[in-house]
């Protein structure tokens, strides 16, 4: 039996100072059909309350129904995040390890899915306790906004490192409606989405299903993907609200098309690896002889009950669901004769469950208005997880003998408090947060020794901010946090390249610096302006990754410093432009093991630019946009020694044009991506042992789609 016990080295002298969490607000921000002004935009995120963004002293941006819905096939959130500062999201053309996403450097190393940034939807957590997150469980169709906080006030949300996405439905309102989508596309891109809407009394409903098939753009990359969504809004009364939401998604056989190597990627992007072991089918790819794919089914149900007495509020969040993942991994039968290894399939049952309440409260103390908010969060994920060997005979890509067998349980239990207290023109902020995370591994497969164990990692997240408005027009803020980010399961899961449950792990903790600058230039242009550092100890790395399967090990401490700056202009005559520019510095600042002192981290561009310049007829009947999208190299493992994935620029064009007939409203939309049919790598996979790091993007594709929609009397 293993145990460790991780402490942070600020523990607070009362539990109960340390009480606040994400919450369903009544969302205030801008609708697809009221577009507020760019002063006036309300987010949500921040301060689990609804404040002008503009008055928030952090770095937060919000991506409207829009970005989001009228010239996309909403398939992936990296269509809308793109034009975020500070974020990168990259589509890896492979939806069985989902989106890559990163927030000023953390979560590029995650092999697949989201890690160091915390992902919620509608109030309920898309991340698990341990910290890792599905993009995918995103319903894109019918989001009205996406809010993304980064910096030193999104460590209030506990087991992250590098920043928070929400995602926020639209509320049902006005008469029933129902609207039928559909998108075509290169590589066989097809999807196809249903929605009904509407609002009677004191009762709205939203119900929408979806369809998605690709063939892929990389070899043996095709997929297919099923979802559903509800929401039931009733409002009893005028100070209280329950939400109730219910979602699923479904995948069956997803392919994976893995990584490749350099001269692979050179010789044809679209191509896998080829297997040279493999005797009796030459040429024959990794991917085709193991078959590599995975199917995934989730299912989850949330409510929120909010009621208000005069400003005060009392909000109550649960929510409940189930995970099931089976996937097949490119490990040879060589590689799979230490007793110690786990197999190259993946099976795993997993239930979720959580809840979460918070009570605010507003009060006039000391000259000026005191907001506090109080709030205890739980979360709970229990795994039955069984590994096997991924051939029978000679047969490959199957099921076979059991290699692993055990139950994995998460818990997490957070109190959390914030305060703003507003006098004048100054704000002043700080907020606790005390975050236990246990670990507990039940071994029942025992002829390779008892891996049984557990870990319990502790730490108190402290925050403090200043806003000072300087003008009407201009605000000038600065903030300060410590912030922690433990192993997910799946990081711990690999000791080195053959070894069982890692528990040696640490968390790494991060010391977080923020000053920044929100302006209106003109009337009709806003700047964002942010300047940051984060300093981190027991960085967690790969340690080695091959097939799927990933290690890791705690690095020495790494620095991140840069700059993010937006811009949004209302250029008059109907035309508008958006830009979202970033610098990151991300290095070791310390040696250890083979890597310098200096040496970049792997999947991070050291800089980053997006840029649109659009234009809408007067009545919105038409519009259209040209887009571009620059990233810097990127490395691929900690040495800088590989070949990095190189810089790319690439130009996008839309198009999008609606009607109005009736009861009937009729939107179509093209789209030309990558214009001028650039090849380049669009992610890499981080410090994979055979350097297989390359991942690569589509040359010149194409999207059009149309919907339409009626509205009954």
């Amino acid at each position: 039996m293993k145990h460790a016990d991780f402490r942070g080295r600020l523990r607070p002298t009362a539990l109960a100072a340390a009480l606040c969490s994400a919450g369903l607000c009544w969302p205030l921000a801008a609708s697809a059909d009221e577009p507020a002004g760019p002063m006036s935009v309300v987010v949500v995120s921040g301060t689990r309350a609804e404040q002008a963004s503009f008055d928030l002293p952090a770095a937060i941006d919000v991506v409207d129904a829009s970005q989001i819905r009228d010239t996309q096939p909403r398939v992936n959130a990296s269509e809308a995040l793109v034009a975020v500062p500070g974020l990168v999201a990259r589509d890896r053309q492979n939806y069985a390890q989902d989106l890559q996403i990163s927030s000023r450097g953390f979560g590029a190393r995650s092999a697949f899915g989201v890690r160091g940034v915390r992902l919620v939807a509608d109030g309920i957590p898309a991340t698990m306790p341990d910290g890792q997150g599905q993009a995918a469980t995103f319903n894109l169709d019918m989001a009205e906004r996406i809010e993304v906080l980064r910096g030193p006030f999104s460590t209030l949300y506990g087991n992250h490192s590098g920043g928070v996405v929400q995602l926020f439905t639209r509320d049902p309102k006005g008469p029933p409606a129902v609207e039928a989508s559909f998108a075509a596309g290169s590589d066989g891109l097809r999807k196809t989405d249903v929605n009904a809407a509407g609002r009677s009394g004191g009762v709205g409903y939203l119900l929408d299903a979806s369809r998605f098939e690709t063939d892929g753009y990389r070899d043996h990359s095709a997929a297919t993907r099923e979802q559903a969504y509800a929401k039931l809004v009733v409002e009893p009364s005028g100070t209280s609200r329950l939400v109730i939401t219910a979602s699923g998604l479904r995948q069956d056989d997803t392919q994976d098309p893995l990584g490749v190597t350099w001269a692979t990627w050179q010789a044809d992007p679209r191509a896998g690896e080829i297997d040279s072991t493999d005797t009796q089918t030459p040429r024959r790819t990794f991917a085709e002889r193991y078959d590599t794919r995975k199917s995934i089914d989730h299912q989850q149900a949330g409510l929120t009950w909010e009621s208000r007495f005069g400003p005060d509020r009392l909000q109550l969040t649960a929510w409940g669901g189930n995970r099931r993942v089976i996937q097949y991994q490119s490990f040879s039968r060589a590689f799979q004769a230490p007793a110690s290894h786990s197999g190259g399939v993946i099976d795993f049952d997993r239930d979720f469950y959580g809840v979460d309440g918070n009570w605010r409260m507003v009060r006039e103390i000391g000259g000026g208005v005191l907001r506090a908010t109080l709030g205890l969060e739980f979360a709970r994920s229990r795994d039955a997880r069984q590994g096997f060997e991924n051939f029978v005979g000679n047969s490959f890509g199957v099921k076979g003998r059991l290699r692993r067998d055990e139950k994995n349980e998460v818990e997490s239990l957070d109190p959390y408090a914030q305060l703003e207290w507003e006098r004048g023109p100054w704000v002043l902020t700080g907020g606790l947060r005390h975050s236990r995370v246990k670990f507990d591994v039940t071994d029942n497969y025992l002829s390779n020794g008892n891996d049984s164990g557990g870990v319990d990692y502790r730490h108190t997240t402290p925050l403090v901010g200043v806003l000072y408005k300087v003008s009407p027009t201009l605000n000038v803020y600065a903030s300060a946090a410590r912030g922690f980010e433990t192993p997910t399961l799946n990081e711990a899961f690999y000791s080195g390249t053959g070894g069982g449950f890692n528990f040696r792990l640490a968390p790494a903790i991060g010391k977080h610096l923020e000053a920044g600058v929100k302006a209106m230039l003109l009337e009709k242009v806003r700047v964002n302006a942010a300047l940051f550092q984060v300093r981190t100890s027991d960085e967690l790395v790969v340690d080695a990754s091959s097939g799927g399967r990933t290690s890791y090990r705690n690095a020495s401490a790494t620095l991140r410093r840069g700059a993010e700056v937006s811009l949004d202009a209302d250029l008059g005559a109907g035309w508008n432009a958006r830009m979202a520019m970033s610098a990151l510095h991300a290095v070791y600042d310390e040696a250890f093991g083979a890597v310098r002192e200096g040496s970049r981290l792997p999947g991070v561009p050291k800089t980053s630019f997006y840029g649109e310049l659009g234009w809408k007829e007067a009545a919105g009947r038409f519009g259209a946009a040209l887009e571009t999208i620059a990233n810097s190299r990127v490395y691929a493992e900690d040495t800088n020694t590989a070949t990095p994935a190189p810089g790319y620029g690439i130009v996008n064009l839309r198009a999008q044009a609606s009607q109005q007939l009736g009861g009937w409203k009729l939107r179509q939309f093209a789209r030309l991506n990558n214009v001028f049919d650039r090849d380049y790598v669009g992610s890499v996979i981080v410090g994979e042992t055979n350097r297989r790091y390359y991942e690569a993007a589509p040359g010149r594709n194409w999207i059009l789609g149309v919907s339409a929609q009626y509205q009954f009397n």
